[in-house]
């Protein structure tokens, strides 16, 4: 910590001396508040993390593009494994809060698929789905993980999902909307934190934001008839269940590979704990709606 504070400390961009304050609920990154001269930025420090598809040269992109799109704060500085951005003033969404915002929130995810991935410069990652949940399971195989015996139903849950979306339109995705990834200024909602970014499809970062935030069968179809314009249809809304699946199936995996690698102090096993619970009921629900 006090070689992180150091190094913000001395970044060429401040106007007087500094003192970074640490900002909680990261768990992927370690996070700062610094006011410079009446003004607050936020910084993230965050080396490369090949194992969950994060490169900071992405994450970089993504939010330039995103910044130009008028989706995330303005970038202020960038250099290897460290970004400054503006602290947006507001309200930090939970799960409650999507829930009563939702024609907000999915016209913000629906702006973002279009308008970032048309302001996007430079190479990009693409974070396809069922190739991150593979790669998941080879490295938990690998790391011989406490759950190694539940590994082969995983593997077979996700072929199985793969085959239940079918082919999928393209667009680059955030990837990993978390209701505090949302934050409301009181006049417009900011999408933050782009470590995740890449080329997907929508309907991942359509059943993330479901899983994520405790959506019902009847908010997930008002989702996707604000996404679409349109009401679903039957088949749209198997394929939003099996992406939702999918996510929580890669969120629980993330949460499995982190146990074995992050030094970030986190409760990651009660994590996995939850993120298995959830994931236990909706492949139950996706069940039932298959069956139909």
């Amino acid at each position: 910590m006090t070689d992180a504070v150091d190094r913000i400390r001395a970044l060429p961009i401040w106007r007087s001396r500094v003192e970074p304050c640490p900002l909680g609920g990261g768990i992927t990154n370690t996070n700062f508040v610094v006011e410079d001269e009446g003004a607050k930025y936020v910084v993230r420090l965050g080396d490369d993390i090949p194992r969950h598809n994060v490169m900071r040269f992405n994450e970089l992109t993504a939010a330039r593009a995103a910044e130009a799109a008028g989706i995330s704060p303005r970038l202020r500085h960038a250099e290897p494994g460290l970004l400054v951005i503006d602290f947006i003033e507001g309200r930090t969404y939970g799960e409650a809060d999507v829930r009563a915002n939702l024609p907000r929130v999915v016209e913000l995810v629906r702006r973002a698929h279009v308008e970032v991935t048309r302001q996007l410069r430079g190479p990009a990652l693409a974070f396809w789905t069922f190739h991150v949940l593979r790669s998941y399971l080879h490295a938990l195989r690998d790391g011989d993980h406490r759950l190694k015996h539940d590994l082969p139903a995983y593997a077979a849950l996700a072929a199985r999902v793969e085959a239940l979306v079918g082919p999928s339109e393209i667009v680059f995705g955030h990837n990993d909307l978390l209701p505090a990834n949302f934050i409301d200024d009181g006049a417009r909602l900011w999408l933050i934190d782009w470590d995740y970014a890449g080329f997907n499809t929508p309907l991942f970062d359509l059943g993330g934001l479901a899983s994520n935030n405790g959506f019902d069968a009847a908010q997930r179809e008002e989702m996707l008839g604000l996404y679409y314009g349109r009401a679903p249809d039957d088949q749209l809304i198997l394929k939003l269940q099996a992406m939702l699946v999918a996510s929580l199936l890669r969120e629980a995996l993330w949460s499995m590979v982190s146990e074995m690698h992050s030094t970030i102090d986190f409760d990651y096993r009660a994590y996995t704990a939850e993120n298995l619970a959830r994931l236990a009921a909706a492949a139950a629900e996706l069940d039932a709606m298959d069956a139909r």
